[in-house]
């Protein structure tokens, strides 16, 4: 904590500490339950709205450093956010370009693919599939019936017209998600000062200034970071793929895909290696060779996971394991992959502001 939380408020109770503001009274437990569940639907029915704010404040902390290296350079910050945006979104399209053919690809031949696939995993399986008819027979003969009923089931056929209409919804989403990380960029210092401005205690303001700033600038160092790492990881997985024999889009793609992935810890991580697992077995028809790209992918992830990112990141942004999990399995249900990417910045930004405000470190602790 900083000097200048310390005692001039706790010696004059008149002036602008803490100790001139009434104790609040605490809320129940099961007030606090509600609330909480309140909160959660409420992320959930606005999803729509929040995942692209939210989603454009996490590309604003990505380019943040990349800002403020720029503006040392005494360029403006309003050329500054162009200059970033306009080049993430070249890269973005350059790559999209390169994606586009293969990914369209895969998913014509994927279906047609996991049936010409099913005999390489019904050889595999075969002890299992076996344990398994022994144990449904057994069941049979146990139960009183005459054996399980069939059930019809009614497959829903995709309507091109429902297509058609989420078309521009998505093009407005993206839209909105770039003007979003445009603004954020230019106008967030801004927002935050103006914001500042509104509480009424001296105090607060310079404690509330104090925590924006520090957690700004390490949050968009650490996502930088990652990204950084995440980057590098599907280039690795994208170069070793290729040293196997695939072509050089299909490589780019499931590496891509791993980059995107390794954002979620552990689930992301579990995936990929599925994800990779079963495009070795689509591909390649020697058992061995169909291995060799979630073995390299495995080999790279350890190093990655195991070197690289304590390494570099260090202990301070270590977080729980099973908290991690849970956090993943919250926000990925209530908004889907994106919920997937935010949710560990969102767990590191909760862990630095609670580490920050006096007399909830060991709240911050628990996330360790």
């Amino acid at each position: 904590m900083s000097p200048a939380m310390g005692t001039p408020a706790a010696h004059h109770p008149s002036t602008d500490g803490p100790a001139s503001e009434p104790e609040r009274p605490r809320a129940s437990l099961a007030v606090v339950v509600l609330a909480t569940l309140a909160m959660l639907f409420a992320a959930w029915a606005a999803r729509e709205v929040l995942v692209p704010v939210l989603l454009a404040m996490f590309l604003a902390l990505i380019a943040s450093p990349l800002i403020r290296g720029l503006r040392r350079l005494h360029i403006p910050i309003f050329v500054g956010a162009a200059l970033v945006l306009v080049a993430g979104l070249a890269l973005a399209v350059m790559l999209g370009r390169q994606l586009v053919a293969p990914a369209a690809e895969w998913m014509q031949q994927l279906p047609s693919e996991l049936q010409l696939l099913t005999p390489k995993l019904q050889q595999v399986t075969a002890p299992m599939q076996q344990a398994s008819e022994a144990a449904a027979s057994v069941a049979r003969a146990a139960a009183d019936g005459d054996g399980p009923q069939l059930e019809v089931v009614a497959v829903r056929e995709e309507d091109p017209w429902e297509r058609l209409a989420a078309t521009p919804r998505m093009a407005l989403s993206v839209l909105a998600v770039v003007l979003l990380t445009f603004f954020f960029m230019v106008y967030g210092e801004r927002l935050q000062r103006h914001a500042i401005a509104l509480m009424p205690h001296r105090y607060q303001k310079r404690v509330t200034l104090e925590i924006l700033q520090g957690l700004e600038r390490e949050v968009s160092r650490y996502i930088l970071t990652i990204t950084i790492i995440n980057t590098a990881l599907g280039l690795a997985v994208a170069g070793a793929l290729y040293l196997i024999g695939l072509s050089l889009p299909n490589a780019l793609l499931w590496g891509t895909l791993v980059g995107l992935l390794n954002y979620a810890p552990y689930v992301g991580a579990f995936l990929a290696a599925s994800a990779l697992l079963l495009m070795g077995l689509i591909v390649w028809d020697d058992l061995g060779q169909s291995l060799l790209p979630v073995a390299s992918y495995l080999v790279l992830q350890g190093i990655e996971g195991q070197l690289v990112t304590p390494i570099v990141v260090g202990q301070r942004m270590a977080l729980s394991p099973l908290l991690l999990v849970l956090s993943l399995m919250l926000f990925g249900f209530l908004w889907g992959f994106v919920g997937l990417l935010l949710a560990v910045p969102l767990l590191v930004c909760a862990k630095m502001v609670l580490g920050r405000i006096e007399g909830l470190e060991r709240w911050a602790r628990l996330l360790e």
